[in-house]
């Protein structure tokens, strides 16, 4: 079970497709001591893998203490950054502070391109140095490329790229137009090219010896399948069933991309947030509608749940449109 934590809006950047519409600060952000009574609970709840994400989680000055504290609970902590603040003493010091990867976003190979959709000068330069600096420490790192059409053709090329850093895994997020990214919804692939694109990533994964994982994309899975194609994940879309996701302030989400809050884990501990709420139930029923739900890869794959209510006025449990199995519709 994976639990994701927002611990600040804060962020270098101001990226195109931020989920977060990250920047400033937040008033109101779960403290030190707050947090540490989360990661307890999260231990608490049976989760295995605590990944610290943003915003930019290396802009807030306890990250080393809590990522430590996680390890401490034995818990997996890992982070998602944009890898432009991580020198080599910062990769020293996550390592000693018991981080177990890190996720670093690429989104070009086009240093220009990188760094426009960043809002970011070097921010393609900074990256590969975080990268590097990972490397050099021994510190496991992966890459996270958001696919967008303008983007697409290039992921085959970033995965061998991600194989020639000495990456160990890729994983492409297909855009979910939510937060900022709403504003730039026109950018996502149809589903034609989704599929498409999917295939080839897939396919990919005989060729190489690092581990490609598509997200926001649950038919992965059946493509996978259908390929005949080796992969240690056996359900797409696990939003409220083995993820979620936790705000700065606290909000507790099925995932990043669907803005329907469980619950604030100020006024209900997160165990029993994890355990009791309406939408996480909802959500573990199955019962979707529409194409998922005739769908006889239903329970392997489930659809995207925040791109079905995106689609869908809200409706969280509608088909995933996305799909080629809902061409008909």
């Amino acid at each position: 079970m994976i639990v994701s934590w927002n611990i600040t809006n804060k962020c270098n950047m101001y990226c195109d497709h931020c989920y977060r519409d990250a920047g400033e600060k937040n008033s109101g952000e779960l403290t030190t001591e707050e947090g540490k009574a989360l990661i307890r609970e999260i231990a608490k709840a049976g989760f295995k893998i605590m990944i610290f994400s943003g915003g930019e989680p290396l802009v807030r000055e306890d990250i080393f203490e809590l990522i430590n504290y996680a390890s401490e609970l034995k818990l997996r902590p890992v982070i998602g950054t944009n890898g432009t603040l991580i020198s080599h003493e910062v990769a020293v010091k996550l390592k000693e502070s018991g981080l177990k990867a890190v996720g670093i976003s690429l989104d070009s190979l086009d240093r220009n391109k990188h760094d426009k959709f960043r809002k970011y000068k070097n921010a393609w330069k900074d990256a590969l140095y975080g990268m590097k600096n990972c490397r050099d420490v021994g510190l496991p790192f992966q890459i996270h490329t958001t696919v967008m059409s303008w983007n697409k053709d290039e992921i085959i090329d970033i995965i061998d790229f991600t194989v020639a850093m000495g990456g160990a895994a890729h994983y492409p997020f297909f855009l979910v137009p939510t937060g900022r990214g709403a504003d730039i919804a026109e950018k996502s692939l149809d589903r034609d090219k989704y599929e498409e694109i999917l295939k080839l990533i897939m396919a990919k994964q005989k060729e190489v010896n690092i581990e490609i994982k598509p997200t926001c994309a649950p038919q992965f899975v059946r493509i996978a399948n259908e390929l005949d194609i080796e992969t240690r994940f056996a359900k797409g879309c696990i939003a409220g069933r083995s993820y979620c996701i936790i705000s700065p302030k606290g909000d507790v989400q099925p995932c990043a991309y669907l803005n329907k809050v469980a619950g604030n884990v100020r006024e209900a501990s997160f165990s029993e947030i994890w355990k009791y709420s309406e939408i996480f139930n909802e959500l573990r029923t199955y019962n979707y509608g529409e194409s998922c739900g005739s769908c006889k890869y239903k329970n392997s794959c489930g659809g995207c749940r925040a791109r079905a209510a995106y689609y869908n006025g809200g409706d969280y449990m509608a088909g995933d449109s996305m799909c080629i199995y809902a061409k008909s519709k």
